[in-house]
């Protein structure tokens, strides 16, 4: 007795070359050649900015794809654009596009890659960094699970979230209507919008207890972390966009991801017992990871200078150092390394998520 058709999903991962912010060619290209806009559901990139609150290469490229995709009339994508393309990493795009299939059921195979997402509402400004922040992200991440079709927290492997940060127009906005916010120093609003994202998702899930996300707790208690967050902060939004990345059986392809929690910017033994769990014959499709200077000032039992550099900010020679050390173990520089991992992990370490393509 022929078995009934199931209807599944498959995702598709794309990386392409970005000569400049605004070269949005290639993946032009990719819809000319076959690629449907309406699959394409994020778009993560690295622009050469310097990645700190004046990096507007991070809006020229998010204005330039909403452009690309309002001309195919497709809304909604999630554009997480990462400044910093410190030592050789490459400027490029990471498209994620996903689609509905019809399979059989001897034939639906998974558990394969699965992509969810959301965007949660405007955050009021004295909320950056607050037990609020960390309890909005929470329930953003729970709601792109739903969307990705995962149910158990322990098949997300990568959790994306794009945070705002504090300008002074912003902390002028607050002023106004009588409330203080965490910081007046917009460069630390960064870190901390990002330690509260990333404790928003060690809440949903289940990595902390939501009793623990306290205020004061959001840039110093350095013990409570998601081993599966990587939270980028940028001035081209208010709210947040959130893409997690799982396995889950409802899904099919060939991709497939893992990840790891370096526990320090030299830990590699980590990231190889990662891709050790993938299947051997496969390609590395991507490759995205968070990169921090250790806050010790230590790495592997030596001082660093990367804190005590007044020019050049701490997360721009921690993404250096990382891509480096990610592009000598993949044979790849056209990586996703994001610099700030406060709360993501331990001190000094970051998650690394690795998806491969699988022989077919």
């Amino acid at each position: 007795m022929m078995q009934a058709a199931t209807r599944t999903r498959r995702a598709h991962v794309f990386r392409v070359a970005a000569s400049s912010p605004s070269d949005v060619s290639g993946v032009e290209a990719m819809f000319s050649a076959g690629l449907k806009p309406e699959n394409v559901v994020a778009i993560l990139g690295k622009t050469e900015g310097n990645g700190c609150v004046n990096d507007f290469t991070r809006g020229f490229a998010t204005a330039s794809f909403e452009a690309l995709f309002a001309r195919h009339g497709v809304e909604g994508v999630s554009l997480v654009m990462s400044g910093g393309t410190e030592g050789a990493l490459s400027p490029h795009w990471t498209v994620f596009a996903r689609e509905s299939l019809i399979d059989d059921a001897a034939d639906a195979g998974g558990p394969a890659l699965a992509i969810g997402t959301s965007r949660t509402f405007h955050l009021p400004f004295h909320h950056l960094g607050r037990r609020e922040q960390a309890l909005m992200v929470a329930e953003g991440v729970i709601t792109a699970m739903a969307d990705a079709g995962i149910d158990d927290p322990a098949d997300v492997h990568f959790v994306q979230i794009k945070c705002p940060f504090l300008t002074l127009a912003r902390i002028g906005e607050a002023d106004s209507t009588g409330h203080a916010v965490a910081t007046r120093e917009t460069l630390k609003s960064m870190g901390l919008s990002r330690g509260a994202s990333a404790l928003g998702v060690a809440l949903a899930l289940g990595e902390v207890d939501a009793a623990t996300i306290t205020d004061d707790v959001i840039g110093s208690r350095h013990d409570l972390f998601s081993s599966r967050a990587s939270a980028s902060a940028g001035v081209e939004l208010t709210d947040h966009e959130i893409i997690v990345f799982g396995m889950s059986r409802a899904w099919n392809g060939p991709l497939a991801i893992d990840h790891a929690v370096m526990a320090s910017a030299i830990d590699t033994a980590s990231v190889h017992n990662a891709r050790a769990r993938l299947p051997e014959r496969a390609t590395i499709a991507a490759v995205l990871a968070k990169a921090e200077p250790d806050p010790s000032g230590m790495v592997g039992g030596r001082r660093h200078t990367m804190l005590d550099d007044s020019d050049i900010a701490g997360t721009r020679h921690a993404r250096a150092f990382v891509g480096g050390v990610l592009a000598g173990v993949f044979g790849m520089t056209d990586l996703y390394v994001s610099g700030g991992a406060e709360h993501q992990v331990p001190p000094g370490g970051g998650p690394v998520a690795i998806i491969v393509e699988k022989e077919r």
